[in-house]
């Protein structure tokens, strides 16, 4: 059996849900991109490639054209979004800077949010292929994207933009019988609150040019993270 085969294989069942070794390994490799993020590591990009190549050989082996395409895609965001990281101005500590949008900004993510989903939706309704819930896999497919966009510029909105995506995914998994994806969503629901808790207090700190290691204690130092900023 070749590396394909096996990525297409079953690799058990959960909560009466056929789990393919790719669906196990792709989400298990998305968690660990979202918590790198938390850390505004430099890593979570390529582990975030990692994820989309294993994604794209599954769905070509399964002759899947719109999941291949959809992943692409993904793959291409976060080409971009390691280059922002890795060619921008580093805060005191090493770290990705980060902040909220501005007006402008949180508009333009909310109308390509809207707009992508009306134009994705009539695309996956247009041919079937290319989705099985039309709709609702714009929206989330769409979010997933815009999510990516904010993280790579180092917004703290890349944290709601994913809860936006995880408000109809949950149900949407639930209400589908795919239990074991409704769990993913939720873990990944978890790991967006506590992300977008870290980026906001450091977005206080960045601006105020206080550590939090250091509120208590004026003499401790603040380690240096892992990444540098967006431009």
């Amino acid at each position: 059996m070749s590396a394909l085969d096996w990525l297409g294989a079953e690799a058990g069942q959960i909560f009466g849900q056929h789990i393919l070794w790719s669906d196990a390994i792709g989400n298990t490799i998305g968690l660990a991109a979202l918590a790198l993020g938390r850390r505004r590591s430099l890593w979570t990009w390529p582990v975030q490639l990692a994820s989309g190549v294993i994604l794209v050989a599954a769905y070509a082996t399964a002759h899947l054209s719109g999941g291949v395409g959809k992943q692409l895609l993904v793959i291409g965001v976060a080409a971009w979004g390691w280059r922002q990281w890795r060619h921008g101005r580093r805060d005191e500590g090493g770290a990705v800077a980060v902040r909220f949008a501005t007006g402008r900004e949180r508009a333009a993510l909310l109308t390509g949010l809207a707009a992508g989903t009306l134009a994705v939706g009539a695309l996956f309704t247009a041919i079937p292929q290319l989705s099985w819930n039309p709709w609702p896999d714009a929206y989330i497919f769409v979010g997933t994207l815009a999510a990516m966009v904010a993280q790579a510029r180092g917004l703290i909105e890349f944290w709601f933009a994913w809860m936006l995506v995880d408000v109809v995914g949950v149900p949407l998994a639930f209400s589908s019988g795919l239990a074991f994806s409704g769990l993913v969503y939720v873990i990944y629901f978890a790991l967006v609150l506590w992300g977008a808790r870290d980026w906001w207090l450091r977005s206080r700190t960045e601006n105020t040019g206080t550590s939090p290691d250091t509120r208590t204690s004026p003499s401790a130092t603040t380690p240096a993270m892992e990444g540098v900023s967006v431009s």
